[in-house]
This record gives C-alpha cells, sequence and structure tokens, in this order.
C-alpha cells in the first residue's frame, strides 16, 4: 500500500517551484519579469526554478528578442498540469484532507 507521501512530486516538493507552477498554470503565458515580482526572487533564482520546470517538461519556454529587450515566457504543459494536480491531491491526503 502506497503512503500518500510517496505521491509528492519532488519537483514540486520546492515551494518556489510549486508557487512559480500554480502561478503559470493560472493563466495561458506568463513572463520573466512578472514572476519575478510576484514570487520575490532574484533572476537567478527563478531562473534555476524555472530550468527545473523546464527540465521536467513541466513548463514550456519561448524566448523573443535579444538583449535588454528579450523576453522570456513560460506556459504550463499538460504534463505540468497533471503534476500539480497529482502534488496538490497528495498534499491534500497527507495533511488529512479528502482529495477529490
Amino acid at each position: 500500500m502506497s503512503s500518500p507521501l510517496d505521491e509528492l512530486d519532488p519537483v514540486l516538493n520546492a515551494p518556489k517551484r510549486l508557487a512559480a507552477l500554480a502561478m503559470v498554470s493560472s493563466t495561458e503565458s506568463v513572463d520573466f519579469a512578472y514572476l519575478r515580482t510576484r514570487l520575490g526572487l532574484n533572476d537567478s533564482d527563478l531562473s534555476k526554478q524555472m530550468a527545473s520546470l523546464d527540465d521536467a517538461g513541466y513548463v514550456r519556454v519561448t524566448k523573443s528578442g535579444r538583449g535588454p529587450g528579450a523576453t522570456t515566457t513560460y506556459a504550463v504543459t499538460a504534463s505540468g498540469r497533471k503534476a500539480l494536480v497529482r502534488h496538490r491531491r497528495a498534499l491534500q491526503a497527507v495533511l488529512g484532507l479528502q482529495a477529490g
């Protein structure tokens, strides 16, 4: 029998990545500057967190332009959306709430 702890996604156990994916999944796409401001992270930290989400296949990264005017945007993938739902249910189970 598996434990709810076994269902927690190791990529999303990091609070910054969980918060970032939740924000990205709540909209069609979001840009780097918006995430940085809303999450209160510096460029390096946010870049690291988003690279982990990208490596896991949870977000799609789009870059446009070069230099100071460049823009990086993120959109949730189907895998990312499913992972977030599974992780949320596992957290609810760990906290003793009814998942559903």
